[in-house]
């Protein structure tokens, strides 16, 4: 038969071998967690917008109030703690003295002295927090993700409506997601009823490691660069010849994203904390989460809207007190394991920032999942409150040397200023262009806003 008759196969270019070695190297690319975002920006605003950028700092296990941001110096020991506060920058605000570092940078923060999630568990006060959607039921400790608790993280939003400026996405968040000692991973922390297309990317990383690299831009040592722009091709011949077929709908946008990420020299170069000065690297602390915050930094600084730091959580850590979670021992965990390196990582970067001149549209959170009860316990801890505590927001738009809100004498409940999960999306949402009232649709098709919250306007500059 003349093959200049015969009709044309789909499958003729590819044979099952190279199929399969395309959907290795894809699958690879998945297995990474690498996904991009069906759609494109819906979001339009009237008004430039004042941050470009954000970086979330999430110490969880929820940091006490009383010995950070919200220190009670005129109440009982059981009550006030072991440290003093400390005069700052700002005439009238006081912080904890474990913050010396922090407290000379206080004409940039403003401090939210009334945040409240109403939920003593960490895996459903921090699903509200990531979500700004209440946890059903609230107070549900090591829960996993799924309906009806499976509202868009903050970060998918994020993703889903502003777009990429580079070949990394949107939304990164680094360096592991949160998980209780019991092994269950919180709800909240992907895209939901989005869809895993709008899920943040996760790169797991550590950092301050001599060998740190991230394994998304490490290709094995058999695929040179022209295998790879071989693989590159072949999936585009299935585009070109089955534009409607699933695995064209499966790897198109996806793949083309993570192609460009591989083959991205400015991708590479904003992960590699080898890039920065010694002294740099110093500044902001050899440990974990201070090299993570410096690579939020460096993130933010090559077009990334959104990167999401999560506090190290290493082997390390004591049972009875991980993290921020400070059942046991307050005073020693405070002192010499968790607010000396958080602050040197977050005033390095504020003044980072400041000096880069890239504060005024950088927009930083320092967020938790709740805080810590007001009496100290017979362990010598705190333990969980979601009544009230604190959180600390610098540039984007944000007016620094401020408090809004304040707790009660002991520390304990709002007394005025309160801020809810959604009143803080909404303010971030906000700062980064994108009008809380913006629409998308759920699962069942329903129109829905990306926060219900209320935009925090007298914390703005404008």
């Amino acid at each position: 038969m003349n093959r200049a008759n015969m009709p044309i196969r789909i499958v003729d270019p590819l044979t099952r071998r190279e199929m399969l070695r395309v959907g290795t190297g894809a699958g690879m690319l998945a297995t990474l967690g690498i996904q991009a975002s069906l759609a494109e920006s819906e979001a339009s605003t009237s008004k430039r917008p004042q941050a470009k950028s954000c970086i979330v700092l999430f110490l969880m296990g929820g940091p006490p109030q009383h010995s950070t941001w919200d220190p009670k110096p005129d109440t009982p020991s059981q009550i006030r703690g072991e440290f003093a506060p400390i005069a700052t920058s700002v005439p009238g605000i006081q912080i904890g003295e474990l913050l010396p570092r922090t407290a000379t940078l206080a004409e940039h923060l403003c401090l939210l002295r009334a945040m409240r999630t109403g939920d003593n568990a960490h895996s459903s006060s921090g699903y509200y927090m990531l979500t700004g959607v209440p946890h059903q039921p609230m107070n549900r400790e090591n829960v996993n993700p799924g309906a009806p608790n499976n509202w868009p993280n903050y970060a998918s939003i994020v993703r889903r409506f502003l777009p990429s400026m580079n070949s990394i996405p949107a939304s990164v968040r680094l360096p592991h997601h949160i998980w209780n000692t019991d092994g269950s991973v919180w709800p909240g922390q992907d895209a939901g009823f989005l869809g895993r297309g709008n899920d943040p990317w996760l790169f797991r990383c550590e950092p301050a490691s001599t060998e740190f690299r991230i394994p998304e831009f490490t290709i094995p040592a058999d695929l040179t660069a022209d295998r790879l722009k071989s693989r590159h091709s072949l999936l585009e011949q299935i585009e070109k010849m089955g534009a409607t077929s699933q695995l064209a709908k499966d790897y198109d946008l996806a793949t083309r994203q993570a192609f460009d990420l591989l083959t991205s020299e400015s991708s590479r170069q904003a992960f590699d904390l080898g890039k920065e000065p010694s002294a740099v690297r110093d500044r902001y602390g050899r440990t974990q989460f201070g090299q993570g915050v410096l690579l939020a930094r460096r993130l933010v600084e090559s077009g990334v809207r959104l990167v999401h730091v999560n506090w190290y959580r290493g082997s390390e850590e004591p049972s009875d007190a991980p993290c921020w979670d400070s059942h046991a021992r307050e005073a020693d965990r405070l002192k010499n394991t968790l607010v000396p390196p958080f602050d040197q990582a977050f005033s390095s970067l504020i003044q980072d920032l400041r000096d880069r001149r890239m504060l005024d549209d950088t927009l930083v959170a320092c967020v938790s999942e709740f805080g810590r009860s007001p009496k100290i316990n017979p362990q010598g801890g705190r333990d969980h409150w979601g009544n009230v505590f604190s959180v600390a927001l610098a540039g984007g738009g944000i007016k620094g040397g401020t408090i809004y809100g304040s707790s009660d004498r002991i520390g304990g409940e709002p007394k005025d200023g309160l801020v809810t999960p959604a009143d803080l999306l909404s303010t971030i949402y906000h700062c980064l262009g994108l009008p809380p009232d913006t629409e998308y649709h759920d699962s069942l098709g329903r129109p829905l806003p990306v926060s219900r919250g209320r935009v925090i306007h007298e914390i703005l500059c404008t």
